[in-house]
């Protein structure tokens, strides 16, 4: 048996196997058709021409399907996904955060690689405006808007729509590698504090309350009584110390605020002045005179 081969060297398995080309990009609204495809702005994936489905099933790839888009003229990258093939033929069609990402304008050129991705176990957002935080529970709206993604890039600036409003956050960080499939994934997802976001100032100010310094109320109406609040005193009815002029040297006298004594006024004995026993017996039968 004879074998032919026009090249020197055999050419490697990993070329053979790697789906690499150009397309011309635009956004999704110049897709024609009389379809909306808004959908395709609301996630990270992409629409590529069918002679790209047809070169790719030619291929030994995995799946699902993940690409690496490259702007050569400003060193720009990005993952994303693929959506359908319907696209003209050497055109592709990205989401509009996408094009801004990659720093492309309509119709430039963007370089399309096949790429296997390890599956994420974490990422960190920043949101780029406050107005994220009136989201009630922004980890089950991010779930939601995820499940339109097919991987993340750190750097990446991603736009979510909720509520007909569209919210950019910032990839910050992503685990184990900085582009990772989140495609059938359990991904703890972290949040940083957003961009220009201010933390409240809190008064330093506390006023001293006093616990219980209500005032009772009684059953029948009447008001409790409450001890009445001390009146002025004014300079004039300071009374002042009688000096002690017995005062002796070497003697401590403790003058009390005692009342004194009442002195008894000793009345006269021929007065009302009591004397036990001193009444008269009398007698109910009266005695007879004795001759």
């Amino acid at each position: 048996m004879f074998s032919f081969n026009m090249f020197d060297h055999p050419i490697p398995r990993v070329f053979q196997n790697r789906f690499s080309t150009q397309y011309r990009c635009f956004s999704v609204s110049m897709l024609a058709g009389p379809n909306d495809r808004s959908d395709v702005e609301k996630g990270g994936k992409i629409i590529m021409p069918p002679s790209a489905l047809d070169q790719l099933s030619r291929l030994n790839i995995t799946y699902p399907m993940l690409f690496k888009l490259t702007n050569k003229n400003s060193d720009r990258m990005t993952h994303c996904g693929v959506l359908e093939f319907v696209a003209d033929e050497g055109i592709c069609y990205l989401p509009h955060w996408m094009m801004q990402n990659l720093l492309l304008e309509e119709g430039g050129l963007v370089q399309v690689e096949s790429v296997n991705l390890q599956v994420a176990t974490y990422s960190k957002f920043q949101p780029q405006s406050p107005d994220f935080l009136d989201i009630t529970n922004p980890k089950a709206v991010l779930e939601n808007a995820l499940r339109n993604f097919a991987c993340l890039t750190t750097g990446d600036v991603i736009a979510i729509n909720y509520n007909e409003k569209i919210y950019e956050l910032r990839v910050m960080e992503t685990k184990p590698d900085k582009a990772v499939s989140i495609i059938e994934c359990d991904m703890n997802v972290d949040f940083d504090a957003p961009l220009g976001y201010k933390e409240p100032e809190r008064s330093a100010q506390h006023e001293d309350t006093a616990a219980f310094s209500g005032s009772g109320n009684r059953l029948d109406g009447k008001k409790k009584g409450v001890e009445p609040s001390p009146s002025p005193i004014k300079p004039g009815d300071i009374r002042r110390g009688i000096p002690n002029y017995d005062f002796k040297i070497g003697r401590i006298t403790f003058i009390r605020n005692s009342r004194p004594l009442v002195k008894k006024v000793e009345e006269d004995e021929s007065g009302s002045r009591f004397i036990a026993f001193s009444g008269e017996g009398q007698s109910l039968r009266k005695k007879g005179r004795k001759p």
